[in-house]
């Protein structure tokens, strides 16, 4: 075999391996988790963080790796302006099999509420505003692609 004919099979092998992929076709979101997360005190106040927990699952007939996520996080104040947002690669170059979960990824926005009250009371007060999360997903060069959007619950988590 000519030493062109192998560089042009050993490309085409690497290009067909780096093809982006429809990740609104090819994954789902599970096992999704919201609520309010007790950073601690700062500044001497309580803080309280949106967050979500999630578990990506791959549908497709073929494995999948380096996956991106995106959570966009927002106030429900009526203006839909983004809040803050939390980037985390969601499946690494090991990849994640055909019908396989991956596991828990957890996004938390930096920005938040704080307070003097305690936590339980920072949720029940009518000054509180909830927010919601929209999780983005993107492989290679494809543009991001809403995976979907969750109210984040008022609950208090831990951990």
């Amino acid at each position: 075999m000519s030493t062109r004919l192998t560089t042009c099979l050993l490309l085409a092998l690497v290009i067909a391996g780096c093809r982006s992929r429809d990740v609104e076709k090819d994954l789902t979101i599970t096992d999704v988790h919201t609520g309010w997360y007790d950073v601690g005190i700062v500044n001497g106040q309580n803080k309280l963080v949106p967050s979500i927990s999630l578990k990506l699952k791959n549908v497709s007939p073929e494995g999948i790796a380096r996956f991106q996520i995106n959570a966009v996080f927002k106030r429900l104040d009526g203006e839909n302006k983004e809040w803050d947002s939390h980037f985390v690669r969601g499946i690494g170059p090991d990849g994640l099999a055909p019908g396989a979960k991956g596991g828990e990824l957890v996004l938390r926005s930096d920005r938040g509420y704080t307070g003097s009250e305690p936590r339980l009371q920072m949720l029940q007060n009518k000054a509180f505003i909830d927010a919601k999360v929209e999780v983005f997903g993107k492989h290679g060069s494809n543009l991001w692609v809403k995976l979907g959007e969750f109210k984040i619950d008022r609950q208090l988590l831990a951990e």
